[in-house]
């Protein structure tokens, strides 16, 4: 009996599997969703019966993972380096002269062009042909172990099929999201009374994040085989080879890729799927073109960053036209008017855009903008939206900027003839309230957990708040009277203001919003200052000759501080018991003592501002951006032109890893 038993579970078992490979990989199921969840219920029924048969790479195991405390870091084996992007067929050309020097006139060499796709890396780790580590890309080096939410994608085999694989592999693909599917997530989420998702990569990713992976199991996540890692027990000699052997294995992967000849057969390539990119089920935002052949690959070798033999060619910037319904203007924490245009909904690279920035009122007088006509819109870097250029003039009435705040009433000025902004100099003002506190907030100034847009608005707005410092006379009573807050959640947000008082100098001086003041500038003046007092006593000289304070920043410092209400302000600070003092820095001797770091792209593990705060406790100096004296340049995610000016002025070019055993 027990041996029926198991065969029967196994036979279940090698079923679903078939299923799933006819389903995802070859996209022939030849079973209704009815069948296959029934077949799924029989195993899991019998697995509940006889749970000595149960395997960790059952089809059921799919969704029983429940719920992770956290995720531990995983080191892959090769590092995921990400790509060196071209923007244009000049630049892919470019490119292309590039490897044929590495590799010499005369060799014959071929490319694989694969489609982009808009979604997650991460990197699967196969044993004898059973699933054992699914992580993200994290810093390339190392990234976290989402096995238990990898497992929940059926387009992942937990097994390969019965067909000769590799002893040990490591395969890279992407995780994402269907266009339909990120639309009937954000439906469910809209009902639910939940925050939309921006865009289908970002639905991916947080999905990937989340700690139930019931919960990721109803995101719909999807996946694409595409590059190779580590491998041992077989031979693989080109990409094509291993794109191959990844349909035998049952792995899925996309049937678009071509094997390229010549560079002329990847532009027309890139050419055609950029004009067909829409009529794709799911968003691609480029190509990526790799060198077939792996010894020549090999050959090639790789930058600090990159692999010289693989390039990404974005897709110029996604635009759409539509209507402008009007122009409303939105008052910032320094009383910066700022003007949007509301759009008629439209989408845009997968994103329906109803609102897009105009920048300013000049900008608005440039593009000869009124209300009602149409215009062509562009998300750059396929993120911010903004107006390109009118394309019809419908409107008919030209457009006038408001002589007065639309928060407070009071007039609004151009401090300057070449000022751009108009501002509301109104310090009464309660939409520069708003902005100021949750600036005052925010993780790199106090950091206030609890304090986010919807309290301020309703603390402002019941008459409870009326200064920053109004934080430190808050009462439960008061925080009771917003909605939602209970007194569990009341004291939560008591104990987190409370714990602001105990944040450095540093910090309290950016959390001020002085103008033109960011985190480097606080960090400088709270080191040669060491006490708000004596900061807000320096005069113009004294700010002047430090080498990082410019003469537009010691004026706004001077003019802050010289403030009647600023003054009131520091007193009563001080009075409700916030650290105006900069303690010593401790300075902990390691290989960045005495050198000048800049970081450039998204951190894994640190925010930008933990990341320098470090480098200046080793006793170095963190600037924002490259020159000769820079010591090193720490790279992570979607580096821009700091990479490239690095490069040309030889500064040594370092991964977030490396960046962190240099801390140790």
């Amino acid at each position: 009996m027990p041996v029926q038993i198991k065969n029967k579970i196994e036979k279940l078992k090698g079923k679903l599997r078939e299923h799933d490979y006819l389903y995802y990989v070859l996209s022939q199921p030849i079973v209704a969703d009815k069948e296959y969840d029934d077949l799924m219920r029989q195993l899991i029924a019998l697995e509940n019966k006889y749970p000595q048969y149960r395997t960790d790479d059952s089809p059921s195991q799919r969704l029983s993972s429940g719920i992770s405390t956290g995720f531990k870091t995983v080191r892959h084996n090769v590092e995921m380096l990400s790509l060196d992007n071209t923007y244009s067929i000049d630049e892919l050309r470019a490119w292309d002269q590039r490897v044929r020097k590495g590799l010499g006139e005369n060799t014959v060499y071929e490319y694989v062009a694969e489609l982009k796709f808009d979604g997650v890396s991460i990197n699967l780790a196969y044993a004898n042909g059973k699933l054992t580590i699914g992580s993200t890309r994290g810093d390339g080096q190392a990234g976290e172990d989402a096995t238990a939410n990898i497992k929940t994608i059926h387009a992942i085999p937990l097994v390969f099929l019965p067909k000769q694989s590799p002893d040990l592999i490591e395969i890279r693909g992407e995780v994402y999201i269907d266009k339909k599917d990120f639309l009937k997530i954000n439906q469910e989420r809209m009902e639910a009374g939940d925050d939309l998702f921006a865009n289908p990569r970002n639905a991916a990713s947080g999905s990937l994040k989340l700690l139930d992976s019931n919960l990721v199991a109803k995101r719909r996540l999807n996946f694409f085989a595409h590059s190779l890692g580590t491998y041992r027990g077989q031979v693989i000699n080109t990409q094509w080879d291993f794109l191959t052997k990844l349909k035998d294995w049952g792995m899925r992967l996309n049937s678009n890729s071509a094997l390229c000849h010549n560079i002329e057969e990847v532009i027309d390539y890139c050419n055609h799927w950029q004009n067909k990119r829409d009529e794709l089920t799911y968003e691609i935002d480029g190509i990526v073109v790799k060198l077939n052949s792996f010894p020549q690959q090999k050959e090639l070798g790789f930058t600090a960053k990159s692999p010289r033999w693989a390039v990404a060619y974005k897709f110029t910037a996604r635009q759409a036209t539509t209507e402008v319904l009007g122009i409303s203007v939105n008052v910032g924490r320094t009383g910066v008017i700022t003007p949007t245009a509301q759009l008629k909904p439209v989408e845009c690279s997968g994103v329906i855009i109803s609102n897009a920035t105009l920048h300013n009122f000049d900008e608005i007088e440039r593009l000869g903008l009124r209300v009602g006509d149409r215009v062509l819109i562009e998300r750059a870097g396929d993120v911010i939206p903004k107006v390109v250029k009118v394309v019809e003039q419908r409107g008919k009435q030209v457009y006038h900027k408001p002589e007065k705040c639309p928060a407070c009433g009071e007039k609004i000025i151009r401090e300057k003839a070449q000022d751009v902004a108009y501002r509301c100099i109104n310090s009464d003002c309660p939409a520069q309230l708003e902005r100021a506190l949750l600036h005052f907030a925010s993780r790199d100034a106090l950091d206030i957990e609890g304090l986010g847009e919807a309290v301020i608005i309703q603390l402002v707005k019941l008459g409870l708040l009326k200064s920053l410092a109004g934080l430190y006379k808050l009462k439960i009573n008061d925080l009771l009277k917003l909605e939602l807050f209970k007194e569990k959640k009341a004291n939560n947000l008591l104990n987190a203001i409370q714990k602001s008082k105990t944040q450095p100098l540093a910090r309290l001086i950016f959390a001020l919003g002085i103008r033109h003041v960011g985190q480097k500038a606080a960090y400088t003046l709270a080191k040669e200052f060491v006490d708000i007092n004596k900061l807000s006593r320096a005069k113009f000289e004294d700010l002047d000759k430090i080498p990082e304070i410019g003469q537009v920043m010691t004026s706004s410092i001077v003019d802050y501080f010289n403030l009647s209400r600023i003054k009131k302000l520091i007193q009563e600070l001080k009075n409700s018991g916030l650290n105006l003092r900069q303690e010593a820095v401790k300075i902990k001797t390691n290989k960045l003592t005495g050198k000048t770091v800049v970081f450039t792209g998204q951190l894994v593990r640190f925010s930008r501002s933990k990341a320098e705060d470090l480098v200046r406790k080793s006793g170095g100096l963190a600037t924002s951006s490259v020159s000769n004296k820079t010591d090193f340049l720490v790279a992570g995610e979607s580096t821009g032109l700091k990479f490239t000016k690095a490069q040309e002025l030889g500064v040594k070019i370092i991964s977030e890893a490396e960046f962190r055993e240099m801390i140790k």
